[in-house]
């Protein structure tokens, strides 16, 4: 192979201070160390927490900041000790905010740990690739994870592990929000795992595709409260001991927390909580999840995984997202994020190409 030439600069979607205006800023190209690898992105993803850190504020203390959980694209250099991948490699990782913008996204070269790169297989394309790491960790730390601050369902073993295929067999599981990125991904891995029935709230138009995913019944998301519990109960007479929202308002909790049996654990995507104390009893856990694979008592897990998603997705297993590619390069992602905040996209994930940048 012949050399790939390293430019020193970049481009990167900027943030330049809190709560401003994304710009398309030149900025440093990071360098891997120890442990790490640099890939060169040819596809980003977009995800609703990044107009959210936007509009709030939220995890950065120092500006400018780069936003950006996941990418997917060309191995150009190795880190010291990395002897499981080879420049050249096609390869997905997720990224992670703040650290100096080392490890985030929305830029044309990124930094990260090669134990959490997975190659991409063949019957996936680069846009692809890059729509699965935040979406599939969420999903997966989000059950198999051990509870503790941002922690998880703690089901175990999960199904990439030994004894963890059909470990749930005939439990019932419920995701509010079947259709959105982690909800397509918790339907999958609940069906990895055994559950069934598996119960999912989304429209109706995407029935049939989450059917396809796994789910055994689609209820109409636009229902109301009480009516969705009782279609809930009309399913199954089982305890459910593990609902995922994945949408996180006051109806999804609601009716997720509603739901469960006595010593059941509601995941929620989010901080928000809007069950009132008095309704709340001690024997139902809810667990706010962070999906992040870098946090260290969830990495051993996280590193697992990474392992077993080419020959997830190679084999069938485990199928993407709908992606959506949005023109402009990096200079897209504002439009895309103002869609993601209106509500404007249904079961499918937006991706840009920074190679595109002008």
């Amino acid at each position: 192979m012949a050399p790939i030439h390293i430019p020193t600069k970049q481009q990167a979607l900027v943030l330049p201070e809190k709560q401003g205006k994304f710009v398309v800023r030149e900025v440093d190209v990071p360098k891997p160390g120890p442990g790490e690898v640099l890939v060169r992105a040819e596809a980003v993803a977009l995800n609703p927490v990044d107009w959210i850190v936007q509009a709030t504020g939220m995890f950065f203390t120092q500006y400018p900041a780069i936003l950006g959980w996941e990418a997917a694209g060309t191995i150009v250099q190795l880190g010291e000790g990395v002897a499981s991948v080879v420049v050249g490699d096609k390869v997905l990782h997720p990224g992670v905010i703040g650290d100096g913008n080392k490890l985030s996204t929305f830029k044309q070269y990124n930094a990260t740990p090669a134990d959490l790169v997975a190659k991409i297989p063949a019957n996936l394309s680069v846009d692809q690739a890059a729509s699965i790491p935040l979406a599939l960790d969420t999903a997966a730390l989000g059950l198999y994870a051990r509870p503790g601050e941002r922690g998880g369902a703690s089901l175990s073993p999960a199904p990439w592990e030994a004894g963890g295929r059909g470990k749930y067999r005939g439990q019932p599981f419920v995701v509010l929000g079947g259709a959105s990125s982690v909800g397509q991904y918790a339907i999958q891995l609940a069906r990895l795992s055994g559950f069934s029935p598996i119960i999912a709230t989304a429209s109706l138009k995407n029935a049939d595709y989450l059917k396809s995913l796994g789910a055994t019944h689609v209820i109409d998301r636009y229902l109301p409260r009480d009516s969705a519990v009782a279609a809930v109960r009309d399913i199954t007479k089982e305890p459910i001991f593990v609902a995922y929202d994945t949408i996180s308002t006051e109806d999804t909790q609601q009716i997720g927390y509603e739901v469960l049996t006595s010593g059941g654990t509601l995941v929620n995507v989010t901080l928000n909580r809007f069950i009132p104390k008095e309704k709340m009893t001690p024997d139902k856990r809810i667990t706010d999840i962070f999906g992040s694979p870098f946090i260290p008592d969830r990495r051993e897990l996280a590193v697992g995984l990474y392992r077993h998603i080419t020959s997830l997705f190679s084999s069938g297993e485990l199928k993407p997202n709908h992606v959506e590619v949005l023109p402009g390069g990096l200079a897209g992602i504002p439009a895309g994020l103002d869609k993601l905040q209106k509500g404007e996209i249904s079961a499918v994930k937006l991706i840009v190409r920074p190679t595109e940048t002008a």
